[in-house]
């Protein structure tokens, strides 16, 4: 299983770390080691001081793939999570100062953390979702797939021109603003929101504060849209 990644894929993400918007999308990737489980936690590195998260809508592609076309660049795609694209932001910056690759920087062992999967919705093939995460049960980012700079088909489109993709791989496709610090023992829970639309991202946009679990009706709802649920852990 390979892990290919997609990097300043919404414009606000690329703006907030003063990034030039990309012409094409940017590619890297992370080998299977990165990939955690739901209930394994994440590591915090020894090599770092400031890891950073990223919360990103993951495919899991479910055939193998080559050359595809925008008509049928859905149907290498079986199901859909959230996940975390950990980042060490100061190994990154130093291989971005030498022109180096990152990938020490966001492919080491455990920096995949996913979340259960689901099927497809069909909103996501049309209008998109969103999707939000929160640490400490506080809203850190809210994002909608309508906001890519590279819509879903074109990214497999253009993985594809270059990659074979395998059944089990996953395509991580890249995070909205707000991403941010992480510290040891910190807990994150990311969830679908596929009747958010993208205009009722700031009138109907999910709480703040993360529910309770005892709370009203209303508020559990959207504990039951929850895909990643994850520990930071000293590594």
């Amino acid at each position: 299983m390979t892990c290919y990644c997609i990097g300043r894929n919404y414009r606000e993400h690329a703006k907030e770390l003063n990034n030039p918007v990309p012409e094409r999308p940017i590619v890297f990737s992370k080998p299977a080691s990165a990939v955690r489980l739901p209930g394994q936690g994440a590591p915090y590195p020894p090599f770092t001081r400031d890891l950073h998260f990223e919360t990103e809508l993951v495919l899991r592609v479910g055939m193998e793939a080559r050359k595809l076309s925008e008509s049928d660049a859905w149907q290498a795609v079986d199901a859909i999570t959230l996940g975390l694209d950990l980042t060490a932001r100061d190994v990154q910056a130093e291989c971005k100062e030498k022109g180096h690759p990152w990938e020490v920087a966001k492919a080491w062992d455990g920096s995949a953390p996913i979340g259960r999967f689901v099927d497809v919705p069909e909103a996501l093939r049309t209008d998109g979702v969103a999707f939000a995460a929160y640490r400490n049960g506080r809203r850190v980012q809210l994002g909608h797939t309508a906001d890519m700079l590279f819509p879903i088909p074109a990214l497999l489109v253009y993985l594809t021109r270059f990659f074979t993709l395998m059944p089990g791989d996953l395509v991580f496709t890249g995070t909205p603003s707000g991403v941010g610090p992480v510290q040891s023992g910190d807990r994150f829970q990311a969830f679908l929101l596929p009747e958010l639309s993208p205009n009722g991202m700031q009138s109907d946009a999910p709480p703040e504060a993360l529910p309770s679990p005892d709370g009203p009706k209303s508020e559990r709802a959207l504990l039951q849209q929850m895909l990643l649920d994850v520990e930071i852990q000293e590594g």
